[in-house]
């Protein structure tokens, strides 16, 4: 088996490229610039340079690597920047992902059994009720950016393909996953960093905070691409899927976690300029379609994720 992920180099991209490798399936990614192979602990990923800019260029890039299964993780995802860039979050999101699936509607009819997963977001969610939690794959879609709305775009898109044209595509519409490697302004990895360079008396051994009171649903990105295996190889085609813990907790329980890693005194403080307005207190989905259809189980406690966290980063040299 062969498969193909765009935007591999990224933090999701890695560990799904390691999850494949280790179940012997072949992995090449698409990068946007020029790059050597990426060496992961299973195995080495193909790169070809490939910004998705065509569908010309995608059926190309399709027909000389004859993927299985094509994973689509390329895109913009930061919600601040969406408001900051709108259309070249449109652009990024929607509009190269139509070139891809124009590419794979025809390279569907050279390879008819390749299958699609599109990789969406639960800020397709957005504005949630209450009464409405957990959040399920059929609850409204209400986005509350730009980049929430392109990925609802999409997760409509891939329906419309697959009843158009008999794509062969899922989608998966992740909540907050987290792991070692992340990039900052994630805040697991803020925390943690945070303690390390304390603990390397780098900063002081204060750690200023704003509202700790929200819950959120996280899981290990190492449970979020085994599920997109699971989805490709089994889901079912034109099909939405939640992927999420379907547990909430609170982000105090999260800094709690980190304090409780550390042999240092860290005092916290809560400093009320940076509150910033909650839209909602609890947020979290359900993962209920994809155990039932799928036999998706969690595999790794909150608790160790953030450990694994904590230490990859104390274990950086140069952590700053």
């Amino acid at each position: 088996m062969k498969a193909l992920i765009t935007g591999v180099q990224g933090f999701v991209g890695k560990y799904l490229a390691d999850h494949l490798l280790s179940h012997g399936i072949e992995v090449w990614g698409t990068s946007r610039e020029d790059s050597p192979l990426l060496c992961l602990k299973n195995g080495n990923v193909k790169i070809i340079k490939n910004d998705l800019n065509s569908e010309e260029d995608i059926l190309g890039l399709l027909q000389k690597v004859k993927p299985d299964y094509i994973f689509h993780l390329a895109g913009q995802s930061n919600v601040k920047k969406s408001w900051e860039d709108k259309e070249g979050t449109f652009y990024a999101n929607v509009n190269k992902t139509i070139f891809l699936l124009d590419a794979c509607v025809r390279y569907q009819q050279e390879y008819p059994n390749v299958r699609l997963l599109t990789v969406g977001s639960s800020e397709e969610y957005g504005r949630v009720e209450p009464h409405e939690l957990p959040i399920k794959e059929t609850t409204p879609l209400r986005p509350m950016s730009p980049y929430g709305a392109s990925k609802a775009a999409v997760s409509m898109l891939i329906q419309q393909y697959h009843k158009a044209h008999g794509l062969n595509v899922i989608h998966a519409r992740p909540f907050n996953h987290i792991g070692p490697g992340q990039a900052d302004g994630f805040v697991t990895t803020d925390f943690a960093k945070q303690v390390v360079l304390i603990e390397k008396e780098l900063i002081s051994s204060t750690i200023n905070v704003g509202d700790l009171s929200s819950e959120r649903d996280f899981t290990d990105v190492n449970d979020i691409v085994a599920a997109y295996l699971l989805m490709i190889q089994k889901g079912q085609l034109g099909e939405i899927y939640n992927v999420c813990s379907g547990e909430s907790i609170s982000i105090n329980k999260v800094l709690n976690y980190f304090l409780s890693f550390s042999q240092k005194e860290i005092q916290v403080n809560v400093d009320e300029s940076k509150f910033r307005p909650i839209e909602f207190k609890k947020y979290y989905g359900s993962s209920e379609k994809l155990k039932m259809q799928l036999n998706w189980t969690k595999l790794h406690a909150i608790e160790d994720s953030l450990y694994e966290i904590y230490l990859y980063l104390k274990e950086q040299p140069n952590t700053i």
